[in-house]
């Protein structure tokens, strides 16, 4: 039987314990360190090796950066398309800024173009159909009061009925006016001019406060309709022949300032190669008559 070798240091002077018979359950010589004393050069080779195998993944680690959890903050969502889009409308917004300058601008060219003279005149004309609207409805407050003071079956209530038909009447071309007013004749030699010439015209003399018109024998009425070319102009179905005479009753002065006004119906039709001559007076007649039209849908509302 071998003896147990010693697990700690011998002293040299003391004899050699015999080993014990039985050493009893425990671990086997070998199978592990000894709870007491310096280890075996085996043991501190693998601590060693242990140490600089953990020194190794550790600095492994620190080169890989930081964990997996520990991300990158994410970039921000306006560093692409983003900032595409609000650029994108700050210069829609722009064009559309430019567009409605540009639209208001082209828009005062007309009275921005016209005579001192003239800015005065058509003021002045404002200022008279201002006056006139004004008393008009003083006017029908008025006539309203009586009515209803005195009745609709009332022969004052009958008067007043005829009063609004003739203005009516009047205003459809059904009856003939009389006033002051201008005569414009547009000759044209080369038979060049437009039939929108001749409704401007009639636009410009309706916006200076004509009230009735006739151009030739054709009255002028709310569904009034020019057609046609140059040199064969036709009016609600009638045809014209040059030189146009148009009649317009209303204010003269008005009303020929209005025509002459730069870039206006005087320059278009000079354009066109006619010429325009307007006469003003006191008293005009408008005696074409429309033919009265039953309206097919609208009704007097209750």
């Amino acid at each position: 039987m071998n003896a147990a070798v010693p697990t700690g240091p011998t002293d040299p002077d003391s004899p050699t314990a015999p080993a014990p018979a039985d050493p009893g359950p425990g671990p086997a010589a070998g199978a592990g360190p000894t709870e007491s004393g310096a280890g075996s050069p085996a043991d501190s080779q693998a601590d060693n090796q242990a140490d600089n195998q953990a020194d190794s993944q550790s600095d492994d680690r620190t080169d890989a950066g930081p964990p997996a959890d520990q991300a990158a903050p994410p970039r921000s969502r306006w560093s692409g398309s983003g900032a595409h889009l609000l650029i994108a409308a700050l210069c829609a917004l722009l064009g559309f800024a430019v567009v409605l300058q540009v639209q208001r601008t082209a828009a005062g060219d007309t009275l921005a173009a016209a005579r001192p003279d003239d800015l005065v005149q058509i003021l002045d004309e404002l200022q008279r159909r201002e006056a006139d609207l004004n008393a008009e409805i003083a006017g029908l407050q008025d006539s309203l009061g009586r009515l209803q003071r005195s009745g609709e079956s009332s022969a004052e209530a009958l008067a007043e009925a005829r009063r609004q038909s003739a203005a009516l009447g009047i205003l459809t071309g059904t009856v003939p006016a009389t006033g002051p007013g201008v005569t414009i004749v547009i000759a044209d030699p080369d038979g060049k001019v437009p039939p929108e010439v001749l409704l401007d015209a009639i636009q410009e003399l309706r916006n200076a406060g004509a009230e009735a018109f006739q151009v030739g024998p054709v009255r002028i009425g709310v569904d009034s309709a020019f057609t046609g070319s140059g040199g064969a102009i036709t009016l609600d179905g009638q045809r014209l022949s040059a030189p146009y005479t148009i009649t317009a009753v209303g204010d003269p002065p008005t009303l020929a300032a209005a025509l002459a006004i730069p870039g206006g119906v005087l320059d278009t039709v000079r354009r066109a190669g006619g010429t325009m001559e307007v006469t003003q007076s006191d008293s005009v007649t408008v005696d074409a008559l429309r033919q009265p039209r039953e309206p097919l849908y609208a009704r007097p509302a209750s």
